[in-house]
Formats: structure tokens, C-alpha cells, sequence
């Protein structure tokens, strides 16, 4: 898979991409992770990308040119890059969302800065809409880490095991069942008896029925 990121402050990915899933997925050649400046498709010296928006209001607004020329020179003929624009605005990422956009071969994610894009920038380059959150970033450079992290873990061979992405939470539509480690008891607290019985049947079965209880409790609406 080859991602590629456009935004304003590529600088900012280089702690995360240097960092356990993400770095070992690069070094195993699962993904490639290219980092754009928005600013090098400034029409001016200056790298202006942005000004203020039309009708009055505060903050200033990503313009069109200089998004349209990064896009299109990022993406080149590739019919098949899927261009992502982050925005609290769109579609709420999900583990379902996730696991589609693992499946492709090229993402391309447009983070945004400021008070947002230039409406044509919607309308003329149809991007998705991804929303990590009913909250506002500073800019959407968190949200596409958020993306990259959440997409990678899933490429076959990012993880050491496999089994760890199909019994998180949200993989199966509930949240994941209580875990335990060394020691068996801690302050009084202990491990249930189950998990050390060795019976691999009855474990399958309290983990299943724990990840019921603690979606009901948590999160219903994901039950429903």
C-alpha cells in the first residue's frame, strides 16, 4: 500500500511514522508513507495557501489552487488512488471503515488547517469525507495519523499475530472482553478461574459473554 499525505505541517508525522506499527509495517515494504507539503504548490514565493473567506468571518480558508495542484500532481494518472479528506464534517470512521481502506492499494489524505477548505474543493475533487470525532483539531494532521494507524495495523503481516486485529474491540461489533497477566492476584484482586482452567472452550465462551456485558454497559448503541 502506498499512502500518501498532503497537508501543511508534514514535519509532525515524524515521531508517529518512526514508532512501533507504522515503522515496522515500512520496514517490512507493507507501506509506503509519502509525506507532501501543501505549501510547495503555492503560486507565490511565499507559499500562500490560504486567505481569508469571502462574506466575512474569522479565520482563514484553504484556496483552491493550490489544493487542486497538489492533489492532481500527487496523484498523477493513478485512477485508483483514494483521495480521504479529513473534516468534522464527514462520515464517522469506524473499524468497518478501516478494514475497507486496508483493502486499497493507494490512499490519498488531504489534512486540513485553518477554518477549513474552500467549498470547490469538495465539489471539484469529490474527495470522501472521514470525521474521527464529534470534536475540531487544530488540524486534520492528527486525524490522518489517526487513519494511517488505525489501516496499517491491518495490512497481513503488520501485526506479530494476526489474531490481535480479530479479537480487538470493534472488530466483531463489540467492545473487547477484560484481559489479565501476571500476577494471578494483586491487592486482593484476582484473575478469574476460568482463564487459568485451560479449557479452551469455557475461556471462548466467558470472553464472548464478558464482551456482551461490557458492550451492554458501555456501549449499547453498538448492540443495537
Amino acid at each position: 500500500m502506498r499512502i500518501d499525505v498532503i497537508g501543511l505541517f508534514p514535519e509532525v508525522f515524524g515521531g508517529f511514522l518512526g514508532h512501533s506499527i507504522p515503522r515496522i509495517a515500512q520496514e517490512k515494504k507493507l507501506v509506503e508513507v509519502n509525506l507532501v507539503d501543501l505549501r510547495d504548490y503555492a503560486e507565490d514565493e511565499r507559499g500562500t495557501v490560504d486567505d481569508r473567506p469571502f462574506g466575512g468571518g474569522p479565520g482563514m480558508m484553504l484556496m483552491c489552487k493550490p489544493v487542486f495542484a497538489a492533489v492532481r500532481g500527487v496523484v498523477g494518472n493513478d485512477a485508483g488512488a483514494k483521495l480521504i479528506m479529513l473534516s468534522p464534517q464527514g462520515e464517522p470512521f469506524t473499524q468497518a471503515i478501516a478494514r475497507e481502506l486496508a483493502g486499497e492499494k493507494r490512499l490519498v489524505l488531504l489534512a486540513g488547517h485553518y477554518e477549513g477548505f474552500d467549498e470547490r474543493i469538495r465539489e471539484g475533487l469529490a474527495p470522501r469525507e472521514i470525521s474521527v470525532g464529534d470534536y475540531v483539531l487544530s488540524g486534520g494532521e492528527v486525524a490522518a495519523m489517526v487513519v494511517i494507524d488505525a489501516v496499517v495495523r491491518l495490512l497481513p503481516g503488520a501485526l506479530g499475530d494476526e489474531r490481535s486485529a480479530e479479537e480487538e474491540s470493534f472488530s466483531k461489533g463489540l467492545l473487547e472482553y477484560p484481559q489479565y497477566t501476571r500476577p494471578r492476584e494483586f491487592e486482593g484482586m484476582k484473575v478469574p478461574e476460568v482463564l487459568l482452567s485451560g479449557n479452551h472452550g469455557e475461556i471462548a465462551k466467558w470472553r464472548e459473554e464478558e464482551s456482551v456485558r461490557r458492550t451492554r454497559a458501555r456501549r449499547r448503541d453498538l448492540l443495537e
